[in-house]
């Protein structure tokens, strides 16, 4: 038996357990941002990004961790299904991604975003 047609015999409800113990992916951007769970992203960096830029990246990282968006434009963005969190202070978060967020916020607020 092939491997794709074992996991379909698997029952729906093992599949998203499964998938739901994933880990979380984390997202890397170009133009020197780097990860956002791996690193401090330069101020010089997220500078260069325009509002939108900015907003999408302090997004990705609520939406890595499982955020479950209510705004209509977040949720035209990113993907609610398998979301776990409808605060977005109970999203698990390491210490980059809190900094990192706390650098979005700082450069979006510096731009009048």
């Amino acid at each position: 038996m092939s491997i794709t047609s074992r996991m379909s015999a698997l029952p729906a409800a093992f599949a998203c357990l499964v998938l739901a113990a994933a880990p979380a992916r984390s997202a890397c951007f170009e133009s020197g941002v780097g990860c956002t769970d791996t690193g401090l992203m330069p101020y010089e960096a997220l500078r260069e990004l325009s509002c939108d830029s900015l907003w999408s990246v302090r997004n990705m990282i609520y939406d890595e961790r499982g955020y479950c968006f209510k705004t209509e434009r977040a949720q035209e963005a990113f993907d609610n299904s398998g979301c776990l969190y409808d605060s977005a202070a109970l999203v698990p978060l390491n210490d980059f991604e809190r900094q990192n967020i706390r650098r979005v916020v700082t450069v979006e607020r510096e731009k009048d975003c």
